[in-house]
């Protein structure tokens, strides 16, 4: 058998290849999960649109057009604007929005260019309605259930991938839930997914409630592993069981042991996922968000409210960002436009738009979002005059304000206090953290899996073991330069500790990760990789130590803030994380071992680069400290280049020394990798790239066992 649905878009559109062009049948080979005209019917927009008709569910009027001359006659039937959207593609590939002639001519020229099959539909607008997914999943005894209701902040016109999303649901009358609850069961069953997981899209049209479908993934997505973290319903094995004949009575709930997969999980907190984008890597691209997705990761936080859950989120990026604001000045008309369009900005923007004085209709009416979400945040932004004034002072104001999902290191700011002074009159005022459990039953039944978050109440519904344990801290967003590499390692080190009977504990915030599956650790921390956040941790845990060094740039740059506050580092210690990190350091040591490196030194500002180039001589190789993924390292090649480099350093590492290289080259570039012990030093492999130096080993092409080298 072939199950195709968990792979996502590429194992679809490879099980339809083989499907059609007869391979399966030669082999004998049963496609299972999703039948042939099951996946046709889900994926193919003409055919999906006659499947809603004919169980009375309503699209955006639309048609299908396979050249420029068949798009025109439809747009002249829905107007202007339209979404044009490509069959048979993944993360809004070759979508977009035209809004004139010439964009409709560029729109589908580029549509019919990226769909498989050459067809696009092109749908009236229905930019500024609210977006809900569902997930659902169904059984070959046509039990079906609802695991996770999801709402994208963002109106419509952003693509799911690139939209702040919630869940559950909030704004959601019970009647408009059901009514898509309802829809969701007869979509299943008309498309015929037999098994397992889909994701189902709707639109609500906030003035008259008017419901739209608006797609169907008849698989699971990235929505489906957001909703499997956010729930703790690990719906990808689940649908994996169900594929092979299992039914949802059948299948026991890891985590209670006692209910059944058939029962829908209960969510008592609410989820904040936000997307990680990598704008910073290009500065010229255009960072308007629209129908095509472009952030590369995305982080996930729980908390007790959506208030406390956002605040959490927007720690968790790894920014430098620790409030609801752009932490610039701001024009009106600048503010404006920053709330009229869709950009990573925008959620940070409307932070600043109340401090501005705009009033929450003002700002619904430049950004469609829900006023219900607008006013969250600008209960944050109420909050923060008293924090400032009053929060050291008065432990009920500040209860308020952890309640609220202030970090420590915001309220310094706000109190003209330091992170550690802030910590430090917090738990003489009594307000500390407490830990949760994701359980699915909304603490009906007993948990057996400890996967906790954080918050500031009173019970704490998980206290910590007597066995010996160590705190792995993960990677955070997927990001570039950081991805899933580092996740990989996080996992390994998890089971190793556990085969040597130690206790892993994982902390880490990333929903696209196997190292935040609840079976993955003996406890799992659903939390920002942030100093406030890992001490609560460790403090509550009291840990043999804690292990930095899996989880790429992320723990790396904890460190030596965590040795500073008396936590045990295990493994590489701070010290020679640093002496390896911190350029001027590290070309001290290669010196100290008399091994050849370029012709270089380390500079703290423009006059000192300005002398070493005029020793060394252009081109230079000119790189800042603690930087993941090449991430502000450029080959500069004049006195001009250097002086905008230099700018730009300063800001992304400003602790820290740019060093300085003679860039060489035509030079042949080596990777490799060792494991050591105390005594002993393996090396794994040695890695030639095939570009010359001056490719980031990241976007180079690598060749094992190297091929160039001599022997010696």
């Amino acid at each position: 058998a072939l199950l195709p649905t968990l792979g996502g878009q590429t194992g679809l559109n490879l099980a339809v290849a083989l499907a059609e062009d007869g391979t399966l049948e030669r082999f004998g080979v049963e496609l299972i999960g999703a039948k042939l005209p099951a996946i046709r019917k889900a994926e193919d927009r003409q055919l999906f649109k006659e499947a809603m008709e004919r169980i009375g569910l309503a699209l955006p009027r639309s048609g299908y057009a396979r050249s420029l001359d068949e798009a025109r006659t439809i747009v002249r039937q829905i107007g202007y604007p339209a979404i044009i959207r490509p069959s048979f593609t993944l993360g809004g590939t070759g979508g977009s929005i035209a809004y004139n002639p010439d964009e409709l001519e560029e729109a589908v020229r580029w549509g019919l260019q990226t769909s498989p099959v050459s067809t696009v539909l092109v749908e009236e607008s229905v930019i500024g309605w609210k977006e809900f997914e569902l997930e659902v999943m169904r059984d070959l005894a046509d039990n079906v259930v609802i695991i996770c209701s999801i709402e994208n902040v963002d109106p419509m016109g952003v693509h799911t991938g690139d939209s702040l999303t919630v869940a559950p649901a909030q704004t959601l009358t019970d009647k408009e839930y059901q009514l898509m609850r309802d829809a969701a069961i007869a979509i299943m069953r008309e498309i015929g997914v037999e098994t397992g997981g889909s994701n189902i899209q709707f639109a609500v049209n906030p003035d008259d409630g008017r419901l739209v479908v608006i797609e169907m993934n008849p698989r699971v997505s990235r929505s489906s592993a957001l909703a499997s973290k956010a729930t703790g319903f690990p719906i990808a094995k689940i649908a994996a069981k169900l594929a092979v004949g299992y039914t949802l009575d059948e299948i026991r709930n890891d985590i209670t042991r006692e209910t059944p997969a058939s029962f829908e999980p209960a969510i008592d907190y609410c989820v904040v996922k936000f997307p990680r984008w990598a704008f910073e890597k290009f500065p010229e691209a255009d960072r308007t968000l629209t129908t095509q997705m472009k952030s590369v990761g995305e982080v996930m936080a729980i908390g007790r409210t959506f208030k406390e859950a956002l605040q959490k989120a927007v720690r968790s990026l790894e920014q430098d960002r620790w409030g609801l604001t752009l932490g610039r000045p701001v024009v009106a008309e600048e503010l404006r436009h920053l709330l009229r369009v869709p950009t990573p900005d925008r959620i940070f923007a409307i932070g600043d738009a109340y401090r501005a004085g705009l009033s929450t209709q003002e700002i619904h009416a430049l950004t469609q979002i829900d006023r219900w979400f607008l006013e969250g945040i600008r209960e944050i932004v109420a909050s923060e005059p008293e924090i400032a004034r009053a929060a050291l002072a008065d432990a009920e104001v500040m209860r308020r304000a952890k309640q609220l999902g202030f970090a420590d290191r915001r309220i310094a700011e706000l109190a003209g206090a330091t992170e550690a002074e802030v910590r430090q009159c917090r738990k003489q005022q009594g307000v500390t953290a407490t830990f949760k459990m994701v359980d699915t039953c909304a603490a009906e039944f007993v948990a057996y899996t400890p996967y906790l978050y954080s918050t500031y109440e009173e019970e704490d519904e998980a206290p910590p073991t007597p066995r010996t344990k160590v705190v792995i801290l993960g990677s955070g967003p997927n990001r570039i330069g950081q991805g899933v590499e580092f996740d990989y390692c996080c996992v390994h080190a998890a089971f190793a500790l556990r085969d040597l009977g130690v206790e892993a504990i994982m902390v880490n915030c990333n929903p696209e990760t196997v190292s935040t599956d609840y079976d993955t650790s003996d406890r799992l921390y659903f939390e920002p990789l942030t100093l406030e956040d890992v001490l609560n941790i460790v403090e509550k845990e009291r840990p043999l130590g804690v292990v930095v060094q899996f989880g790429g740039q992320t723990p790396l740059k904890l460190a030596v803030p965590l040795r500073e506050a008396g936590v045990p580092i295990l493994g590489t210690s701070p010290d020679a994380i640093d002496r390896a990190e911190d350029r001027q350091r590290f070309h001290e040591l290669i010196t100290d071992l008399g091994l050849r490196q370029a012709a270089g030194a380390t500079a703290r500002s423009l006059e000192e680069a300005q002398g070493i180039a005029s020793s060394i001589g252009y081109p230079m190789l000119v790189r800042p400290s603690y930087v993941l993924g090449g991430r502000a390292m450029r080959i500069v090649y004049d006195a001009e280049d250097l002086r905008e480099y230099m700018r730009e350093a300063v800001l992304v590492s400003p602790a820290h020394p740019v060093l300085i290289d003679k860039f060489l080259e035509d030079a042949i570039e080596i990777d490799v990798d060792a494991a050591a012990d105390a005594e002993r030093v393996i090396i794994g492999g040695v890695m030639e790239h095939i570009e010359k130096a001056g490719v980031h080993s990241g976007d180079a092409a690598c060749a094992l066992p190297p091929y160039s080298l001599g022997e010696d």
